[in-house]
């Protein structure tokens, strides 16, 4: 094996999540991290840790010279850069070539494409997978107006540069256009540096489901299923399942061979995500965006398939081919993970760091846990919220439920307030249990909950 050493560059339970297959492995573990996170789990089970800078992301996780120095001093083969911060800055992996490091994703150029979500639209157009009605760039409110006029309301008007819900809005009325496209313009400026818009249908009894697929550098390309990521609040994803309930075969099919399409006619090398919306009033579907590196989401796809995601990144990474064929793909019982977050749901999901006090997961047949959290452990202020992530697998979509329920009723954290009571209160309801779920379930959720 070319990696015998690997930099983590990244923090919480997906640093975790990477050491423990390196360690599987027989590869060293080197942790970078930020001052605020020296004490965290994943600190005290690396075989090296490094800081590479202050709390500030700016300064520590998110400084490409400053990490690419830390890998030439620590003399490390490789780097992975987990989910967000550089996971998708195609800086990162060129920096990574030019220092002969070996970087655990996809090449620059696929990063880079994928990055620009018009770019991403036209290349989904190009080798015949479904996009939605929309514009290229928008520059203006005049223009918006004019796609307005030939598309219909509602629209979408949508960050060109990045994704994770930031800079997207839904406008309804054409009076909201120009107070919409500076609040989102200005949204996306701030988030990803780039101010630029377009605009898309917007779908409202929509469905968001995702096609997990592996590339290798011999040209081989699989799908291991789709996730359905519908239960999502302010376009962030709460709870996810796999496989999607409620939809055809047929349309189930037609899905993934679009997604193993698009990623062959790019050569993609890594595990990437392919995201689309389901219009489940007309029985369609269209490309959103293709995320080119491991997601949140993933340990729901690893459930149902058996297949080490991670691992298998890291193989390709190596240069070696796939470990499995499409055929080796057996998928069995259905997956649900919810996002366990340090948050107070009934003031507006305000985020509560602190220390925790207690610390009680749960155990037992087809329960996971993925998280950095212990009893002890200060949740800083500094990053995203989440502690945690549960999943379950069950024999089917109701047992996966039951599994759930009974495994956050046993999963115990005090000393902050975290989202478990509002996760129960989501998968209890009357259209999560059916099946019928779309993008809306959890605004529906808290517009009751304020009429009662």
């Amino acid at each position: 094996m070319k990696i015998k050493s690997l930099l983590i560059i990244n923090r919480g339970e997906i640093a975790l999540r990477i050491l423990r297959t390196c360690k599987a492995l027989g590869i060293k573990t080197v942790l970078a991290v930020s001052e605020a996170d020296k004490e965290s789990l994943p600190a005290q089970l690396a075989d090296q840790v490094v800081v590479l800078g202050p709390a500030n992301s700016q300064k520590s996780y998110l400084n490409i010279p400053i990490i690419i120095t830390t890998a030439r001093a620590v003399g490390v083969d490789a780097i992975h850069p987990g989910y967000g911060f550089l996971s998708e800055v195609p800086a990162l992996a060129k920096a990574c070539e030019e220092n002969g490091i070996i970087y655990v994703g996809p090449k620059p150029e696929h990063i880079e494409k994928m990055g620009n979500k018009l770019v991403a639209r036209s290349l989904a157009k190009e080798c015949g997978v479904p996009i939605l009605s929309g514009s290229e760039k928008v520059n203006s409110v005049d223009e918006i107006v004019k796609i307005v006029k030939q598309i219909g309301l509602p629209v979408m008007l949508k960050a060109a540069a990045g994704g994770g819900g930031r800079g997207m809005k839904i406008v309804t009325d054409e009076s909201q256009i120009q107070s919409t496209f500076e609040s989102a313009s200005a949204e996306a400026l701030s988030a990803f540096g780039d101010s630029s818009m377009y605009v898309e249908r917007y779908i409202a009894n929509a469905r968001h489901i995702e096609i997990q697929v592996l590339g290798d550098s011999y040209g081989n390309v699989i799908h291991l299923g789709e996730r359905d990521c519908s239960t999502q609040r302010r376009h962030q994803k709460l709870v996810e399942e796999a496989t999607a309930p409620l939809i055809s075969e047929q349309l189930r099919e037609e899905i993934r061979q679009s997604a193993v399409k698009l990623a062959q006619s790019m050569n993609y090398q890594s595990a990437g995500t392919v995201e689309y919306i389901v219009d489940q009033d007309a029985g369609t579907f269209y490309f959103l965006e293709m995320n080119t590196r491991i997601q949140v989401e993933h340990p729901v796809t690893e459930m149902i398939t058996n297949v080490d995601l991670i691992e298998e990144q890291i193989h390709v990474a190596n240069g070696e081919p796939l470990h499995y064929s499409q055929e080796d793909i057996l998928i069995r019982g259905h997956a649900i993970e919810v996002r366990i977050n340090a948050e107070e749901p009934n003031e507006g999901f305000r985020p509560t760091p602190g220390v925790i006090t207690k610390w009680q997961i749960p155990q037992g047949p087809g329960v996971r846990v993925d998280s950095h959290c212990y009893q002890g452990y200060k949740v800083p202020i500094f990053y995203d919220s989440m502690i945690g992530k549960l999943i379950v697998l069950g024999n089917d979509r109701d047992h996966a439920i039951r599994r759930m329920l009974a495994a956050l009723d046993e999963f115990k954290v005090e000393g902050i307030s975290t989202t478990i009571p509002f996760l129960k209160e989501v998968l209890s309801s009357d259209q999560f249990r059916s099946g019928k779920v779309n993008t809306k379930l959890v605004e529906n959720i808290m517009n009751a909950r304020q009429l009662v």
